[in-house]
């Protein structure tokens, strides 16, 4: 909220989205007491100035321009106005009743108002959010968003975002409860779920720029129409995991995705965390006690409760229990750490598949495979160690790790006095994970450390797909090394997470 209370620029987007944030996260910042936040004041006095201007730049259409009034009024942002509108009055702001009214009759003919740039798939989104906008406004028109499906053909035909916007249109009516039905069995075929987040993907081509649209939008528009159609479906709080997760420096990428994903988070609030917490939680494994601690008022800090393997291996096959005595809501996470019995691993694919290769630089014979799988490596020969990737579904900060066998000493090109390492002629357009001109735009990592035992990359933000990864060592010390597997996995989300197998390298 703050990252859009402090925009630079105030465009009619801009300020319908500072007027979205206050109006939606008002109430959250106000129960846990946020250091900094605006005064209650200082919050209307924001949004009955930014409503004043959007009030002075309203074209007689009862659309907006970016900017200025008289400019042609621009469908998309016509739509994300009057939903500011409809949010800002829904929390008691004084919104002007003739203001609301020209922009209903605008929404209302809003097909009239799309160019030959608008493909099908944006027209029907902007309709979709159009209609669920009048449904916030008071004006429901269930028949037309039934029109919208079936002229398209489908649910299926639809972009993800319009199916959110137009769930969020039928949620609990009886009359489209068929339109209902299709739209969350559709949603939940196709979400990318992992074991601790989820999250949905879309995509409007060329498009994308009529509805300034993203993929942590589409998440928060899904998120608020699941809530309000199947508040208990259990893929609510992964959605919830995955939005908070994609924060960079405390917020999400732009004006657009921070409006929507506070307005999906602000329903979740006063769905599920309306009542303050009170209440202690418990924690059993078997008939046996583990812990317990109490939650008393709204608080972001969390606590751990650490149970010796030792008692783990003592309940074998008994239940572990979290019980909660009291009001509110409350979160858990049951994790473990361990040690694998065997020191040769499979393969393991958890999220994301990765494989290890060792070839020979300056001579393909100085690096050789036997039929144990067995890595003979020559002395002193330099070998590239090859890494393969594999995810099919968009992650996030993404640490790739690979352990160094000890026998081999990584050559790296950062320091002082290193020669010139030798180019990997074998990577390509296809092999880099970046696709065509990948040498401009760089690898997909974003940073690596070439460390003693071991070789790291990190990102961001990882596209689905293949990505390769070398780097450069010299076979120093003759022996027989166990190398553990090559691991990839989410840093804040590590149930997501996929490795290699144990290799054997014998240098010789």
């Amino acid at each position: 909220m703050f990252y859009l209370v402090h925009y630079p620029y105030d465009c009619a987007e801009q300020r319908s989205s500072r007027i979205l944030a206050i109006a939606a996260l008002r109430d959250v910042l106000e129960a846990f007491k946020v250091k900094d936040m605006p005064s209650r004041g200082a919050m209307e006095a924001s949004i009955t100035a930014d409503l004043a201007h959007l009030a002075q730049m309203q074209n007689p259409d009862g659309g907006f321009a970016y900017w200025e009034r008289n400019y042609p009024s621009e469908p998309y942002l016509s739509v994300h106005v009057a939903s500011a509108l409809a949010r800002a009055k829904a929390k008691g702001y004084p919104v002007p009743a003739a203001m609301v009214q020209r922009a209903l009759g605008f929404l209302r003919d809003i097909e009239a108002h799309y160019t030959i740039h608008y493909s099908p798939e944006v027209r029907r989104s902007i309709s979709a959010y159009a209609l669920y906008v009048r449904k916030l406004l008071g004006d429901l028109d269930i028949a037309k968003g039934q029109k919208l499906i079936a002229d398209a053909g489908g649910v299926e035909k639809l972009a993800m975002e319009t199916n959110g916007w137009l769930l969020s249109l039928f949620a609990g009516n009886p009359a489209a409860a068929a339109q209902r039905k299709a739209i969350v069995r559709h949603a939940l075929n196709k979400v990318s779920e992992t074991a601790g987040a989820a999250n949905f993907t879309t995509s409007y081509g060329d498009g994308s720029y009529l509805l300034l649209a993203s993929d942590r939008r589409v998440d928060a528009v899904m998120l608020e129409a699941l809530i309000l159609e199947q508040p208990d479906l259990d893929l609510i709080p992964k959605l919830v995991t995955g939005l908070l997760t994609h924060r960079s420096a405390g917020h999400w990428l732009n004006t657009q995705e921070n409006a929507f994903a506070l307005l999906a988070l602000d329903l979740y609030f006063q769905t599920y965390e309306k009542v303050t917490p009170n209440f202690v939680a418990r924690v059993w494994l078997g008939n046996d006690s583990a812990g317990e601690l109490p939650f008393r008022g709204r608080s972001t800090k969390y606590f751990q409760i650490n149970v010796p393997m030792t008692a783990v291996a003592a309940h074998d096959q008994q239940a572990l229990t979290i019980q909660k005595d009291g009001t509110g809501r409350l979160y858990y996470r049951i994790g473990m750490t361990y040690a694998p019995a065997s020191l040769s691993l499979a393969a393991a694919d958890y999220g994301f598949v990765v494989e290890r290769t060792y070839e020979g630089i300056d001579d393909p014979k100085d690096v050789r495979r036997g039929p144990d799988a067995t890595w003979h490596i020559k002395a002193g020969a330099r070998v590239r160690v090859k890494l393969s990737m594999v995810n099919e579904n968009r992650r996030y900060h993404v640490a790739l790790v690979d352990p160094l066998p000890a026998g081999l000493e990584i050559l790296n090109p950062a320091l002082a006095g290193q020669p010139a390492l030798p180019a990997d002629a074998s990577v390509t357009d296809e092999t880099s994970g970046r696709g065509a001109y990948w040498w401009w735009y760089g690898p997909w990592y974003e940073h690596q450390n070439l460390r003693d035992e071991r070789a790291e990359a990190f990102t961001q933000e990882l596209a689905e797909g293949v990505h390769a990864y070398a780097y450069v060592t010299r076979a120093t010390t003759p022996g027989t090394f166990v190398v553990p597997p090559p691991k990839a996995e989410e840093m804040y989300m590590p149930e997501t997470f996929g490795r290699g197998a144990s290799d054997k390298v014998i240098v010789e």
